[in-house]
């Protein structure tokens, strides 16, 4: 299996804990099923940060955990996230991720689905095997919650009069719930004290914030060699970001209109208009300060937490999250 592909992500430090996860998903996706194994095995090779599963394994050891169920649940994190990608890309019809093709434009958009469906399930069987009700209950209501999201989205989609409170709403369930579900998995599992588990659920909310919205910035400013993804997905596809929110406050109202217009319509044609005013209005500077005060709330809740070199790398996760480029 691919090691993670960001190597300047400061996760060195869990670099054994990581393959043993990459083991444990590869292992978990076989199947008797051939087109199941070929897409897997796609998925797979494909990469990612894997920050979510890191989290989980980043706050079992810096809470002092010996065993391996660490490994379970992370892999359990990563397959529960690389479902919701499957499912994702079906409904965005992206066509591009991670600078590869994505499953559905490879394989059809149903076999991603019920491919994503497996996966999904296989995640449930791992988990039980943790044997701990509550650990049950982190992940199912993150499941939940992260469906919710998803469909959040989709009725916000073509909707140019979406409020920044509502889209930070729909952020929270969407990416940041699984990262505060990882975080806090990994201090349960270690048997951290309730305070602790509260703080990694805090962080992981934050981090998973200061995530999406930097993503949102490096959709009309990534360079996708890095990024992997076509400039203007989001707009395309009707999608309004922070950045987008901000101008339609701040713009002109011939701006305002430019946005409606394509939001409504899914016209990627005046991509460079747009960025044009998202740049002049100050909306990317907004979005990359939003992203570094929470990517700051992340690391102030790391102090109940003693020094270590996880601990550490947790802090430096802050600072890569709202400075990243890809």
């Amino acid at each position: 299996m691919s090691a993670v592909r960001n190597n300047s992500l400061p996760i060195q430090t869990i670099a054994a804990d990581m393959e043993a996860v990459n083991q444990a998903i590869r292992g978990e996706l076989r199947s008797c099923v051939a087109l199941v194994n070929q897409i897997a095995e796609y998925i797979i090779n494909a990469g990612g940060k894997r920050i979510r599963p890191a989290l989980v394994l980043l706050f079992a050891n810096a809470c002092g955990y010996r065993g391996t169920h660490h490994h379970t649940l992370a892999a359990v994190v990563e397959l529960i996230h690389t479902s919701t990608l499957l499912h994702d890309d079906v409904v965005d019809e992206s066509a591009l991720r991670r600078g590869q093709p994505t499953s559905n434009a490879l394989f059809g958009n149903a076999a991603s689905v019920l491919v994503g469906d497996f996966i999904y399930s296989r995640s449930f069987q791992m988990m039980v095997s943790v044997n701990d009700m509550r650990v049950m209950q982190i992940l199912s209501e993150a499941t939940n919650i992260i469906a919710e999201g998803e469909v959040m989205q989709l009725m916000n989609m073509r909707d140019a009069g979406v409020s920044e409170a509502h889209y930070l709403q729909v952020i929270h369930c969407k990416t940041a719930k699984l990262f505060e579900a990882a975080a806090s998995l990994g201090a349960l599992l270690a048997g951290a004290s309730e305070e602790q588990i509260a703080a990694a659920a805090e962080y992981g909310r934050k981090l998973g914030t200061a995530f999406q919205l930097i993503d949102d910035v490096l959709d009309y400013t990534g360079n996708i060699e890095q990024t992997g993804k076509n400039l203007g997905d989001d707009l395309r596809e009707g999608k309004m970001t922070l950045p987008l929110i901000y101008l339609m406050q701040h713009g002109t109202t011939e701006q305002q209109q430019l946005v409606r217009n394509c939001i409504e319509q899914g016209d990627e044609n005046h991509f460079g208009i747009i960025l044009s005013a998202i740049t002049a209005s100050g909306a990317l500077e907004y979005v990359r300060r939003q992203a570094e005060k929470a990517a700051s709330e992340a690391a102030n809740a790391l102090v109940c937490f003693p020094d270590s070199k996880f601990k550490e790398s947790l802090l430096q996760l802050c600072a890569s999250a709202a400075g990243r480029n890809h």
